[in-house]
């Protein structure tokens, strides 16, 4: 493997597992450890852990933050009040979407208000340049000194609650809590978020601490998971991967992440021109759920077919584990997009009938 790739803090811990490593995003990450299938069903039926320290990590701090941030997404930050979170998008000019992102608010010192952003790793200069361009000097980059640790599962939160200071249930989970606490001693930042659609936490604390905090969780059982298992869980939750699923010629609107788009609420943001337009004249395609049947997986980029001719594609796919059913999202125009719809999927020299569903299969 290339001696480019970065590594996370955590690195030499995941070696000394077992961990099976591969290139993502220019880092060296571990995508199993004992198996996909046997990690995926430790979080679904008891709790896993996941380094996600490659993940960008931008604090925000200053006068007049949230009037800034709110030009540059479609979502209206001023319903998130402090110890919340939102899920949502940085949009360009054309209303492509940048990265998905979670913005955090924090307690404001004064007149300075205080947010934290999570960008994925493969983004993290791209939108820290984006940011900056508007923010300036109020963004400060922690990626480099901080480890985050995402702990998942239905056991996530009792496991966890014993090396944490602050009373987890109390994190709404709906609203992503989140907190400034100790773990392990330390005062480190832990947000009731995830990437699994299970329940649990992601901990970012210093490398010393994320380091201990790893071999404590090792310690009592926590199974680690790889990016393999992190992919069949986010995908039967129905969650995007930036990448693959979006980029920047994706709007929301085609995305099939309308309840992010605040346009009553908002005034002007980057894309908001677009953004109307295809509410009021529909959109040319739209992402979907997909299952199929037996054991024909449709993967990236295959082909969606409908009466001989393409008419869409492929953008993540995989066999469910919990399921036990192939499952995919794919681009397909709009009136194929209704529950039930039948298309076919192009695997190698052959078609096999899917059906649209919805794209949450839990």
């Amino acid at each position: 493997m290339s001696n480019s790739l970065k590594r996370t803090p955590l690195y030499d811990l995941h070696v000394s597992s077992g961990a099976r490593l591969v290139e993502f995003g220019g880092w060296e990450m571990p995508v199993q450890y004992k198996g996909i299938i046997a990690e995926h069903n430790a979080v679904r039926s008891q709790v896993g852990m996941f380094d996600v320290s490659h993940m960008g990590k931008f604090a925000i701090s200053g006068e007049g933050v949230l009037e800034t941030l709110n030009k540059l997404v479609p979502s209206n930050l001023g319903r998130v009040k402090v110890g919340q979170a939102l899920y949502t998008v940085l949009l360009n000019e054309q209303g492509g979407i940048i990265d998905d992102v979670i913005f955090y608010h924090h307690e404001p010192d004064g007149d300075r208000e205080n947010w934290s952003v999570i960008v994925n790793a493969s983004t993290t200069e791209k939108d820290k340049a984006w940011l900056q361009q508007h923010l300036g000097d109020r963004l400060v980059d922690n990626s480099a000194s901080q480890t985050l640790i995402a702990v998942q599962g239905k056991t996530a939160i009792a496991t966890l609650q014993e090396l944490v200071g602050a009373d987890l249930m109390k994190l709404p989970r709906l609203r992503f809590g989140h907190t400034y606490t100790e773990v392990l001693g330390v005062r480190s930042f832990v947000a009731r978020t995830g990437y699994t659609g299970e329940d649990g936490c992601e901990i970012m604390t210093d490398i010393e601490t994320g380091k201990a905090l790893w071999q404590k969780l090792l310690n009592l059982g926590v199974v680690p998971c790889g990016l393999g298992c992190r992919d069949t869980l986010r995908l039967e939750a129905g969650m995007h991967l930036y990448g693959q699923d979006m980029n920047d010629s994706t709007t929301p609107w085609e995305a099939d992440i309308n309840w992010i788009i605040h346009l009553k609420e908002k005034g002007e943001f980057y894309g908001r021109a677009v953004l109307e337009d295809q509410k009021q004249n529909g959109v040319p395609r739209k992402l979907v759920g997909l299952e199929l049947e037996g054991r024909n997986i449709a993967r990236h980029d295959y082909p969606i077919r409908f009466e001989g001719e393409t008419v869409g594609i492929v953008t993540s796919g995989t066999m469910s584990p919990t399921l036990g059913k192939a499952i995919a999202f794919g681009y397909v125009p709009p009136h194929l997009a209704k529950m039930g719809q039948i298309v076919q999927v192009q695997i190698r020299d052959k078609e096999f009938p899917a059906k649209v569903v919805k794209r949450n299969f839990l």
